[in-house]
């Protein structure tokens, strides 16, 4: 039997058949597709791709909104022997010419949430692209080819009806087509975000996915029959693999956040779809469970100082109870720490978990570092988030916690049938303990990058593939990751440090506090660039807890630190001394933030280069200098 996704797809369909596969919320309630459904109408779909001419080994864009329908049409495409080039529905226009052309995309399914932005740069593709409305609406359909005049344009609806209505010529090419594909046949090409020039299309294949997916799930030991909602754009390579394919090989039922309405209406939906749906897991990434984290918070806190002291007590009793989770502490430190975990416990914790149902056990967090602080909350209140370790090019599972096995602060032991291995500056292994390149070998790693043959080099040295972060294997077998190399706080001594811990801390505790960028490059101390919270300052000045710009400078200040009343320190030389406020919080719109939600650091960094300089000067070294109190100023107007 071939190990493809195609593959699995079959398989799933003889094990599972009838069974709900994909749920979409419509005006009548949640709708589902069987495995069989999707696999049908795929082939279909995939046959009226054939009689549209497309024929194997093209490849075909997705800008849309995760649905049933995104994940049918992905099967057409990979039945068709085709690749499907999943794109990031955050991607501003101007950025899809490029994907679209260097992949030389001869079509594109689109959401009805996007049509516009695909029109709006539709004459700079290339191709002449078939556009592919991922919507049965017929009025809808009317409405995009009016956005696109002279381009080639059909609904899903008719692209089915085109499958059902194909000759035998095209079936039998379609059928030869996916009896074609092998083991090395490109499933996906999946862009960088693109932080440093243009970005780089991986090339991942059948075997990548089949066996990143057979290897997590074995390693996890998710039962079957598990659901999920899916919130992580499908795009994401971490919602790709655990998401859709891996619930291939279990039977998970996958529901779709409804996106009715675009970007806002989704982040609106996830609270009330979270209660419908009722999960047994989520897939989360760090600023995802950083809100929850802090609407968990602030939830408590609006219900009074009472429920807030057990809150605090037993979350504190709970963090020592727990220790890191695999090395635990003593029987009297769980008996003195029980009775304050067990009330709040009974009081608090058991009705905060009721914000994600009934069912829900765990999250599996990847797409970045998860500081340990979020790791230990969530732990604490009967939640817990089981952190892993990827990369795109890896397909991308690498390292993960399990709910059998998991090590707080750390990203779990690397899955079955890896070899990970990290390498000194150079070229040796690395002693255990010891801090290298983390570089993994096996299945998953990615054919190399399209049309890029200097940067697949590069990554691809000898079978292994060089991940460009910094880590290593503690004295139990866990993997520790340090962040990018060059993403590094630099001391003046030339020491180095990871910022994505002492940010995300920040983050985290501080409520007035949006975003921030830890910076130190050779210098005698370490400084930031924040944004923040408009909301949460604009209640603090209209309720009058601030009456002036310097009044809210101190409050922003105090907050910017709290972290250190939770308990949280981290080295001196490490520890923002002062910061600068930015006017505007860091975007996808001034390029501050990448389609998947990770904050552009360079671009941060040069955009606020003479502010950074600033703050090593005697005035800027005061956080209550001139520039800071002028950027909140008004506030007061």
């Amino acid at each position: 039997m071939k190990r493809t996704v195609a593959q699995m797809l079959e398989t799933a369909v003889l094990t599972f058949g009838d069974q709900p596969y994909c749920w979409r919320k419509t005006d009548a309630g949640w709708t589902p597709a069987s495995f069989r459904k999707v696999r049908d109408n795929a082939l279909l779909m995939a046959r009226g791709l054939r009689a549209r001419g497309i024929g194997s080994d093209r490849n075909i864009a997705i800008v849309a909104e995760g649905s049933p329908e995104w994940v049918t049409f992905e099967f057409s495409v990979l039945a068709n022997k085709c690749a499907s080039v999943p794109l990031s529905i955050k991607l501003l226009p101007e950025e899809l010419p490029f994907r679209i052309n260097h992949a030389e995309c001869v079509a594109i399914g689109v959401s009805y949430n996007q049509i516009k932005k695909v029109a709006s740069v539709y004459a700079q593709f290339e191709h002449a692209p078939l556009i592919i409305l991922l919507e049965d609406s017929d009025a809808a359909t009317e409405e995009a080819r009016g956005l696109v005049p002279g381009a080639q344009l059909l609904s899903l609806h008719a692209l089915l009806e085109e499958g059902r209505n194909a000759d035998d010529q095209a079936a039998q090419a379609q059928a030869a087509a996916q009896a074609a594909i092998e083991e090395g046949t490109t499933a996906t090409i999946s862009y960088t975000s693109g932080t440093t020039g243009n970005p780089k299309g991986i090339m991942l294949t059948h075997l990548n996915y089949w066996s990143n997916c057979t290897d997590s799930i074995a390693y996890f030991r998710i039962p079957r029959g598990y659901s999920t909602l899916v919130i992580l754009p499908c795009d994401h390579s971490f919602a790709h693999t655990v998401g859709l394919y891996a619930a291939l090989i279990q039977g998970i039922q996958l529901y779709f956040v409804d996106a009715r309405g675009g970007g806002m209406a989704i982040l609106r939906n996830i609270p009330s779809n979270i209660v419908e749906t009722n999960p047994v897991f989520m897939l989360t990434v760090p600023s995802l469970s950083g809100n929850f984290m802090k609407n968990i918070i602030n939830g408590v806190e609006s219900k009074g100082a009472f429920a807030t002291k057990i809150f605090r007590a037993g979350l504190a009793a709970g963090i020592k109870r727990n220790g890191d989770g695999f090395n635990r502490p003593g029987p009297l430190v769980q008996l003195a720490t029980f009775f304050p975990w067990f009330i709040a416990e009974k009081l608090v914790f058991s009705r905060v978990r009721k914000m994600f149902g009934s069912r829900i056990k765990f999250f599996v967090g990847g797409g970045a570092l998860l500081d340990r602080g979020q790791q230990e909350f969530f732990l604490a209140i009967g939640l817990p988030v089981f952190q892993g370790y990827g990369l795109t090019e890896a397909a991308p599972v690498i390292s993960t916690n399990t709910p059998h096995l998991y090590k707080l602060g750390t990203s779990g032991r690397v899955i079955p049938n890896l070899t990970c291995r990290i390498t000194k500056a150079d070229g040796a292994e690395a002693a255990r303990g010891e801090l290298g390149e983390i570089c993994v070998r096996g299945d998953n790693v990615m054919a190399g990058y399209l049309k890029n043959e200097s940067a697949s080099m590069a990554a691809l040295r000898d079978g292994w593939l060089y991940s460009g972060d910094l880590g290593y294997i503690d004295e139990d077998g866990f993997l520790m990751v340090a962040g990018r190399e060059k993403a590094l706080l630099i001391a003046s001594d030339g020491e180095k440090y990871s910022p994505e811990t002492i940010e995300e801390t920040i983050t985290t505790t501080a409520d007035l506090i949006g975003q921030v960028v830890a910076y130190n490059e050779h210098r005698k101390y370490t400084v930031a660039v924040c944004s923040l919270d408009e909301t949460k300052i604009r209640g603090l000045v209209q309720r009058g807890e601030a009456s002036n710009p310097e009044e809210l400078l101190r409050f922003i200040s105090e907050s910017f630190y709290s972290y250190k009343n939770r308990g949280l320190r981290f080295p001196a030389q490490w520890t923002p001394t002062t910061f600068i406020i930015a006017p505007e919080p860091f975007t996808e719109v001034n390029r501050m933030v990448n389609s998947t939600m990770k904050i552009v650091r360079h671009a941060v960094i040069e955009t606020y280069a003479a502010d950074i300089e600033y703050l090593y000067t005697d005035e800027g070294h005061d956080i209550r200098n001139p520039r800071n109190l002028e950027r909140i100023r008004h506030y007061f107007a």
